[in-house]
């Protein structure tokens, strides 16, 4: 049995980065990173916009150059799956072969989450979440006229942007009666709607998908009240599921995602979770226990559990942010706006320039920033020390919000 003194489950941001930050803090003992695709670490966001649109080729996305990881001295496992974790003699299996650890970084994300009614097996239904998901739909694409959409978040509406740019007839069907509901306020969500209505797309909300018409091939989508949306190509873009089964049958606190504490640590002996898998403390969510999908969240967790491994003190407490490319807009968002209570708008939407504040109890906890990145550096500084600025100071476009 092959043992590593550090072993890493999974090849995506979290992981990648786990394994640089140990070199980087000149770790000198044996690394191995097993990863489910065959593909070396490469960047995920990209999938639903450069990458789709045909702007970046894989070789730019990917974290580092393949010959990066052989000349650190990191193994790479690709193309496997753990499928079982011995916490007491620690060692993960993949299938038959087991491999022991010194310590393990659980980094396997999550899955896409599937239609409860089924029909995923229908050719023209796609996820997008691995490269060869997007690959998958660019090789489908040149016969395709009509595009269904499920879910109205972020990977929905990138990859609905990227579609009207290829000239496809493109429906977005949310559930909720908005897009961007569980990430975002009423003033972003109404934006985003009306800015893919004026580039064709067809936005309807509160629609409930009950399940796929075909035969072998995707045909339409069915709604709860009996339409059938036409379709050629559906693509389902309802969030994931975290990858931490093996975790909890190994008797791992959590349930939706695994629960760590400051350190990343899970209650097993020397196992840690980093990245969209993690259940944890946040500071900028009231303390509520969360998972947060992103990339600065992968990195940052994945630098505390590294640290902590290597006996540095570290505890995870960075200020979240994201991202996302739609037509010529780039929104940046600060902070988490779960549980705001107040609203201020900045600038004019129908400028395609503006920022939503998100207040709770009078003090800023999130920004999100399209096409003004002034606001999100200056906004981010009002989040990370929780200030409290009189909101007529804050809709005034003439300060700027690094004076407040």
């Amino acid at each position: 049995m092959k043992r590593y003194d550090v072993v890493i489950v999974g090849a995506g941001h979290a992981g990648a980065q786990a394994a640089i930050a140990l070199r980087q803090n000149k770790f000198e003992g044996s690394i191995a990173v097993i990863g489910d695709e065959p593909e070396y670490p490469y960047e995920r966001p990209p999938l639903s916009k450069e990458y789709f649109a045909g702007e970046k080729a894989f070789e730019r996305i990917l974290i580092r150059p393949a010959a990066f990881w052989g000349e650190r001295g990191i193994e790479m496992l690709l193309g496997k799956r753990v499928t079982r974790v011995g916490p007491t003699s620690h060692v993960v299996s993949i299938g038959e072969e087991m491999i022991g650890y010194g310590a393990l970084i659980w980094a396997a994300g999550g899955k896409p989450r599937l239609l409860p009614s089924g029909g995923h097996e229908l050719a023209g239904v796609h996820t997008v979440r691995t490269r060869a998901d997007a690959d998958a739909m660019l090789g489908e694409l040149e016969g395709v006229e009509r595009v269904v959409v499920i879910g109205g978040g972020y990977i929905g509406l990138e990859a609905a942007a990227v579609l009207r740019k290829f000239g496809k007839q493109v429906t977005v069907l949310e559930a909720m009666d908005r897009v961007l509901a569980r990430v975002a306020g009423e003033p972003l969500s109404r934006f985003y709607e009306a800015e893919h209505r004026a580039h064709g797309v067809t936005v309807r909300l509160g629609e409930q998908v009950v399940g796929l018409e075909g035969e072998t091939k995707v045909a339409g989508v069915r709604l709860a009240d009996g339409e059938v949306v036409p379709a050629d190509l559906v693509i389902v873009g309802i969030g994931i599921v975290p990858s931490v089964e093996p975790l909890l049958a190994a008797g791992a606190e959590g349930g939706n995602g695994v629960l760590v504490d400051a350190q990343c640590r899970t209650s097993l002996p020397d196992v840690f979770a980093v990245g969209d898998c993690a259940l944890h403390s946040n500071r900028f969510a009231e303390g509520a226990v969360i998972r947060l999908e992103s990339v600065q969240n992968a990195n940052d967790q994945a630098s505390v559990a590294v640290k902590t491994i290597l006996g540095q003190e570290a505890a995870y407490e960075a200020v979240p942010w994201f991202w996302s490319n739609q037509y010529d807009l780039k929104l940046q968002t600060v902070g988490l706006s779960i549980g705001h209570d107040a609203t201020v708008v900045r600038g004019r939407p129908e400028d395609r320039s503006f920022s939503v504040v998100y207040l709770r109890q009078g003090r800023v906890i999130a920004l999100d920033c399209v096409n003004a990145t002034k606001d999100y550096v200056g906004g981010r500084r009002l989040v990370v020390a929780g200030l409290s600025p009189d909101p007529a100071l804050l809709a005034d476009t003439r300060i700027p919000l690094k004076e407040l």
